[in-house]
């Protein structure tokens, strides 16, 4: 048997089983493991990890711990992060991605938001792994085991189960206030919208509709029409409530799965 003394250090050290929470903590395995295989035993994605440190020296996932290791797990941070040369994931377009089939409210608020999101209700792992890796879309997820898989290189684990408190998390995650640019994009598939006559759809519009409103989007992929209605003022104040950066931690967050 051996052993490694273990430090994780940041927001990942609250995905570690609750004994293992706070402190450093002794790892005993067996034979050859690599450090990426010990972390996500523990139950930290690889997408989680910015740095890793054996000893006091840099490493990459591929290391192989040794007996009596000191390693050091640090978070990837956005906000704060280390230099690019030091950071174990590359640097993604940040704007783009795709959600699992649990995601769907998360999905409709970021395209709410002007964001590149790719949805289905139908998307299976598989797949979603492969078009966060083909596309270099980050992979927004609850499933930890789906961030393991080696071929996704972007991920973030949404923690929150409350869909507006995880649209805080991922504007957190990835600093995008600054690249907000609400209703540019189809809340239904993502496409991009165009401005469009209304007598071009006004036998697709409701009386009322008719009567009330001039100005209108159509989405070229699907059809689905836009206008300024009711719906338009409660998400604007859904937009007024999120779309500043926030100083503080993420608040009423729920526990990972």
């Amino acid at each position: 048997m051996k052993q490694a003394k273990f430090e994780i250090l940041g927001e990942i050290n609250a995905l570690l089983p609750t004994n293992k929470r706070g402190t450093g903590f002794i790892y005993t395995f067996q034979g050859e493991q690599s450090v990426k295989h010990l972390i996500e035993s523990l139950g930290i994605p690889h997408t989680e990890v910015g740095q890793i440190q054996a000893n006091g020296h840099q490493i990459d996932f591929r290391y192989i711990v040794q007996d009596n290791d000191r390693i050091t797990v640090l978070p990837i941070s956005f906000n704060n992060r280390p230099p690019v040369e030091n950071n174990l994931v590359p640097e993604a377009q940040q704007d783009r991605f795709v959600l699992d089939n649990h995601l769907g409210r998360l999905a409709f608020y970021l395209r709410m938001l002007g964001f590149d999101c790719l949805y289905r209700n139908d998307y299976q792992d598989e797949l979603l792994a492969h078009v966060s890796h083909q596309q270099g879309r980050i992979l927004l997820t609850r499933d930890r085991r789906l961030l393991m898989r080696n071929s996704v290189i972007y991920g973030y684990l949404v923690r929150s189960k409350m869909p507006r408190q995880q649209l805080v998390e991922v504007l957190r995650r990835y600093d995008l206030y600054d690249r907000i640019a609400p209703f540019r994009r189809c809340m239904r598939c993502n496409g991009l919208l165009q401005e469009v006559r209304k007598d071009e759809v006004f036998d697709r519009l409701q009386p009322l509709t008719r009567k009330y409103f001039d100005d209108f989007r159509i989405c070229p992929q699907c059809g689905q029409i836009y206008w300024k209605g009711s719906h338009y003022e409660r998400m604007m104040q859904i937009i007024g409530q999120v779309a500043q950066p926030q100083t503080d931690q993420v608040k009423s967050q729920s526990k990972p799965q």
